[in-house]
């Protein structure tokens, strides 16, 4: 959720506990909208995220490591000026607002105790850090805001720092039902629309959650209730809201990656999976990793992307090439039957004829057979001509089926990759999927492969079933040869029928039968028919496993299968 005045307030309480009194050691700035402080307290090193960024303007305590530019910006310099060495006095909320001030002391050249303050204004696009001195001057920050920018509030080094403009909404944290009842007689009748508009520091999501605690439902409407009734409701359900601190990541059912970071559980999102987490700080902090993850792995995997879409659109137009081929094919054995009914019925042609009917001897009714000539040769030079033509399109129709054959085995390839790109969560999974393809061809080599860091093998995916059997999934080609051909004969091993999907192995023999059903709703999540309801799941034993010679990385044939239905495993 947006970092909202509510959020805020807790994140507040929680970085004063641990930053009051704390050492800054070392101030960097990675991005030109963030800021990262190195500080010690409690005979502990830890690091301070101060974050800008339009989509996720945040402040917690992190260990998400950060790469720092070889010239530090001008606000980085200034900030290791002022705060090597100093103290954190205070960290505090303004107004209920979207706003944090941390305070620092420090001694300045002449030896005197002095304060500076760093503001964070988490206002979305116009989030910013506001490093300020002693007099409230602005001594730098993240963005400058010149006149031509913002007529109402300028933003620059040597000007006075003015907060945004109040906006004459009540603070939530000291709410009184009269105030707010005379506020939502005049409101939308939608009580979540009516608390936006009237209640600072209230984003959408939370404004939604009071609605949903108050009248039962996110999106209800005041109807005909009374404001002072409705008011009285929503000032004690905020009251309980403020005591239920208990960070918490929310997951989509099914799903790797957090969605969200919240600070109490929401009720209103009680279709999610929510996950408690130590504190709001680690909540955040793992959120935006695995959210930033997700991005840098979508744009290290976009031109591989490319690659493989294209020459997928590739593949699939030399079927249909194909397969239009093999329906001109068809006509092989009309040919060769006109051929031997001419050759049969020889005298019956007349000189220039254009065509010529004769018995089809095929046809058990004797139909007659009309047949077109060409009137500038003999009848037998005719027939021989349809014998060529059929001899044509028999060889014709064996190319046909053999590149048939390829640009089949080319398409379920190339769409193996993609979904293993698709499901791709490390640096690691990345780089065997480019090596892959740049063997076979796909991309060009790397030429200063040997110059780039060296990652280690990524692993399968591992779960326990209930059972207490171990079961590994494979996430690309390679992982599948390896679990695969490691396999021991008597383990079971489960494919999506017929689609794209990762292998996987139950590593016990004689797995029961709910063991089996389980490996199998995994098989089903890791495949291209993960969003279906049921997916058809191949398995057999390993040793009726095989990999054809010459055949592509991730590639089998297996006997002796059976075939169950399975729901992808929305939670593993």
């Amino acid at each position: 959720m947006p970092m909202d005045g509510f959020t805020l307030h807790f994140l507040a309480r929680e970085l004063r506990e641990a930053l009051v009194g704390a050492r800054v050691d070392r101030a960097v700035q990675p991005e030109r909208d963030e800021v990262l402080l190195t500080m010690r307290n409690h005979n502990e090193n830890f690091n301070v995220l101060f974050s800008a960024s339009a989509g996720c303007a945040r402040a917690h305590i992190t260990r998400i490591k950060k790469n720092n530019p070889l010239e530090p910006p001008m606000l980085c310099m200034l900030l290791r000026k002022h705060l090597s060495g100093a103290r954190v006095t205070d960290v505090r909320q303004i107004d209920c607002d979207r706003i944090l001030e941390i305070a620092f002391e420090h001694f300045d050249e002449l030896g005197e105790r002095t304060t500076k303050t760093l503001v964070c204004e988490f206002m979305g696009k116009h989030s910013n850090l506001i490093f300020l001195a002693a007099d409230g001057r602005i001594i730098d920050s993240a963005r400058h805001v010149t006149e031509q920018i913002s007529s109402v509030r300028q933003v620059l080094p040597g000007l006075y720092y003015q907060r945004p403009p109040a906006h004459g909404k009540l603070p939530f944290l000291s709410l009184e039902p009269a105030a707010l009842a005379a506020r939502l007689a005049d409101a939308p009748k939608t009580l979540h629309k009516a608390l936006s508009e009237c209640v600072s520091g209230l984003s959408t999501q939370t404004a939604r959650e009071i609605a949903c605690r108050t009248l039962g439902d996110e999106n209800a409407s005041m109807g005909m209730l009374a404001p002072e009734a409705v008011a009285e409701a929503v000032v004690r359900v905020v009251r309980e809201m403020l005591g239920e601190f208990a960070p918490a990541l929310l997951y989509a059912p099914g799903e790797d990656a957090p969605i969200d970071a919240v600070p109490i559980p929401f009720k209103s999102r009680a279709h999610l999976d929510c996950r408690p987490m130590p504190s709001l700080s680690a909540a955040l902090d793992e959120f935006y990793r695995a959210r930033d993850l997700a991005e840098r792995m979508q744009q290290k995997s976009a031109a591989l992307h490319r690659v493989l879409k294209n020459n997928l659109e590739r593949s699939e137009k030399k079927l249909a090439i194909q397969e239009e081929a093999l329906l001109n094919c068809e006509r092989a054995e009309d040919y060769r039957v006109k051929g031997e009914l001419l050759m049969a019925n020889l005298h019956l042609v007349g000189k220039g004829a254009k065509h010529v009917s004769v018995p089809n001897y095929y046809d058990e009714a004797l139909t007659p057979m009309e047949i077109e000539l060409d009137e500038r040769i003999s009848p037998a030079q005719n027939a021989q001509r349809y014998f060529k033509r059929y001899q044509k399109a028999r060889s014709a129709r064996k190319f046909a089926l053999e590149q048939k054959a390829i640009a089949q085995e080319e398409i379920r390839y190339l769409a193996s990759q993609l979904l293993a790109l698709e499901t791709c969560t490390e640096e690691a999974e990345l780089a065997e999927i480019r090596e892959e393809l740049e063997k076979l061809g796909y991309v060009r080599a790397n030429h200063n492969r040997r110059q780039m860091k060296k990652l280690p093998p990524s692993t399968p995916l591992r779960f326990t079933a209930p059972s207490g059997a171990e079961i590994f999934v494979g996430k690309n080609n390679r992982q599948n040869d390896e679990l695969t051909f490691s396999a021991k004969p008597g383990y079971v091993w489960l494919h999506a029928k017929d689609m794209p999907g990762s292998h996987v192995i139950i590593a016990r023999e004689n797995p029961d039968e709910a063991t089996i059903r389980y490996a199998a709703s995994l098989a089903a999540r890791y495949s291209s028919g993960r969003e279906s309801g049921r997916v058809p799941i191949d398995y057999a034993l390993k040793k009726y496993v095989k990999k054809p010679s010459g055949a592509k990385p991730g590639f089998v044939t297996y006997t002796n299968q059976k075939t169950l239905y399975a729901e992808p495993l929305r939670e593993a």
